[in-house]
């Protein structure tokens, strides 16, 4: 199943955007009368029939519509300060997409290495990857913002954790501290950890400690395995 991205799309006639149309017709060489399928980014798979193939504009009439596509009963909220080299953090994107997250927070942290991010190249890649896993929601993307001004938008109806590295402190690890069917928040540091001050004013939000396990691991790691954890806990 190839997918195409039609924001805002409903039942009837839609007209495809010219980069998706290019890619409908001329690399896939789709024709009228063949069946497509679409997402709108926000949970719902739409199929249709391809009226009008046209590589700067075709239309789909589309006749079905399945607004609960892949939905869960559980969403993850992955909260990360990106790495130096740019391309790590864009194959995490990548691959947290493909496993299925929500919303992705960039944040700026006192060990942080990168201070700035295109967000618009991120939104591109996490597209991208929803189309290619068959996803039909695009995760929410936030900007880089620094950790403790991100902290106090966050709303308590979630179940918010914080993975760090200090040694002796009480962490409880992640599999065991998810509760099913619910709502997840999860800190991941960069590369040289939280600073003691962001450690507490985490705990002093709400947010529990936890750990990912023995081994150290790249930003880009440990936020997978958070994500998969998340994904796990419910079949446990």
């Amino acid at each position: 199943m190839q997918l195409f991205y039609a924001p805002g799309a409903q039942l009837g006639a839609y007209t495809l955007s010219e980069e998706e149309s290019r890619h409908c017709v001329k690399v896939l060489r789709k024709q009228a009368g063949d069946t497509l399928y679409l997402i709108d980014g926000r949970g719902t798979l739409l199929q249709g029939v391809l009226q009008q193939a046209n590589p700067k504009a075709s239309i789909v009439d589309i006749q079905h519509a399945d607004p609960q596509h892949g939905a869960r009963p559980y969403r993850i909220h992955l909260a990360l300060a990106p790495t130096k080299n740019i391309d790590r953090t864009e194959w995490l994107l990548e691959k947290a997409v493909e496993l299925g997250v929500d919303e992705v927070s960039f944040l700026l942290c006192a060990h942080s290495e990168r201070k700035q991010l295109k967000l618009e190249r991120l939104e591109k890649i996490a597209l991208s990857a929803a189309k290619q896993s068959l996803k039909a929601t695009i995760p929410l993307l936030h900007p880089l913002q620094p950790l403790s001004e991100w902290i106090k938008n966050q709303p308590a109806d979630s179940q918010q954790f914080i993975a760090h590295l200090v040694e002796g402190e009480e962490r409880l690890l992640l599999q065991k501290a998810l509760q099913p069917n619910g709502s997840y928040t999860i800190l991941i540091g960069p590369e040289g950890d939280f600073s003691p001050e962001e450690i507490a004013t985490a705990l002093a939000a709400g947010f529990r400690p936890v750990s990912l396990g023995d081994s150290r691991l790249r930003t880009e790691t440990a936020a997978l395995v958070a994500v998969h954890l998340c994904h796990v806990a419910q079949q446990l």
